[in-house]
């Protein structure tokens, strides 16, 4: 008995080990152990993190402090390249209401910069084979009231779906419901399912930009993993890249969300309450840093959250370019020039916020401004961009072939 039971042993052990060594297996539990996190990772993180004010770029610091004073800029802003911040600043209230002052490490409502992180969770689940870019929205919610919409429009904002955030702010109105209670994205769902509203276009036709397309792919991914939008999108993407102040929150789980930045619209005399649309999440309700941001990229980069087989699908244009260079693919924009660097970012805007964040992937530079005052400050990057000589990421200061300029902004 004793003699079968060691010979049983030295067959698994013998079989593991052909296994292993074989070409195949090695490689995907290379990829394997690429998505683990060890304890490593927090020490180059704090490296990657670390700052001098001393030592900051001088050059940036009075870019800023005059697109404060000239522009009205009011939030926290970061540029890193090729694995060192440059430069960093909080500048301006987080209430100003209150008088709160913006700290380095204010998390803010990302407003759309969150549907990068919703295509990054519908690519994670396309890799475990939990669902298809091909597969329709009636596989999932079979009384969705439209046909031939799959996850790839959705993704790429070629569903022609009307845009929820209108449709739902009308119904409210309209029967006087609950204006500060959370609406979910499953609720919306249902409410899309029984009212049946008219989409803008036929699925394909061409590429509208609403939030509609990711509120949906944020229900998709609950549909899929049985967990809240909030709960999978800490355990699959802010915990293994090592992002500790980044959150989901809805007003459906949160009667007050439980962060100390203010959103203001345009001027100082009033702040953006939260209201029912803070709900649904998705298409919006991550709140993160600008560090958090930076590990983000890094994680991007490494392999850590996604193959790099998803993120060049991820980074393709799926439409055509705004002036010959601006499209969108899964999730994110991007910029792609003929011999110049390939650039994809995302801008957001929501209940007072406006942001833009950017990643030049060739040369390793993140831009980052987050603000909560939303003004016309943000058109004023030009110089930045090129003192970093990085293309000019803005619309306007290109003229070529495509769909016009404003056709998609969020």
């Amino acid at each position: 008995m004793k003699y079968r039971l060691l010979t049983l042993t030295l067959s698994l052990a013998i079989f593991s080990i052909s296994a292993c060594s074989n070409p195949e297996e090695k490689a995907k539990q290379a990829e394997a152990d690429k998505k683990v996190r060890i304890k490593e990772d927090d020490k180059s993180d704090s490296l990657l993190l670390a700052y001098d004010p001393a030592k900051g770029d001088k050059w940036i610091a009075d870019f800023v402090y005059n697109l404060h004073k000239k522009y009205g800029f009011n939030g926290n802003m970061l540029v890193a390249k090729k694995g060192k911040i440059l430069y960093e600043k909080a500048i301006g209230w987080a209430d100003y209401l209150h008088r709160d002052s913006l700290k380095i490490n204010s998390e803010f409502e990302l407003a759309s910069i969150t549907k990068t992180f919703t295509g990054v969770a519908i690519m994670q689940l396309v890799e475990a084979g939990k669902l298809k870019l091909t597969d329709d929205v009636k596989k999932f919610y079979p009384n969705f009231p439209y046909d031939g919409i799959t996850v790839q429009l959705l993704l790429s904002h070629r569903s022609g779906m009307m845009n929820y955030v209108y449709f739902i702010d009308d119904i409210w109105r309209k029967e006087k419901r609950n204006m500060k209670k959370g609406v979910s994205n499953q609720e919306v769902m249902q409410i899309i399912a029984e009212k049946k509203p008219n989409p803008y276009t036929k699925p394909d036709r061409l590429f509208h930009y609403n939030n509609s397309n990711f509120m949906v792919l944020g229900a998709i991914v609950e549909k899929v993993t049985g967990k809240r939008f909030s709960q999978y999108m800490m355990d699959h993407v802010f915990k293994p890249a090592g992002m500790k102040n980044t959150h989901v929150y809805s007003t459906t789980e949160y009667e007050k969300i439980p962060v100390d930045v203010v959103g203001h619209d345009r001027t100082w005399r009033y702040s953006v309450a939260q209201n029912f649309l803070d709900g649904p999440v998705g298409d919006k309700g991550i709140y993160s840093t600008l560090h958090d941001l930076v590990l983000y990229d890094k994680y991007l980069k490494n392999g850590r959250l996604l193959t790099q087989k998803s993120l060049d699908s991820a980074y393709k244009g799926r439409n055509k370019p705004v002036n010959g260079h601006f499209n969108y693919g899964y999730g994110w924009r991007m910029f792609d020039g003929k011999d110049m660097d390939k650039v994809v970012y995302h801008t957001g805007w929501w209940h007072g916020f406006r942001h833009i964040y950017i990643r030049d992937l060739d040369k390793d530079i993140v831009v980052i401004f987050l603000g909560n005052l939303t003004n016309g400050s943000l058109v004023h990057l030009d110089e930045l961009f090129k003192y970093l000589k990085m293309p000019i990421i803005r619309k306007g200061a290109y003229s070529g072939s495509g769909s016009l300029p404003g056709s998609d902004e969020d």
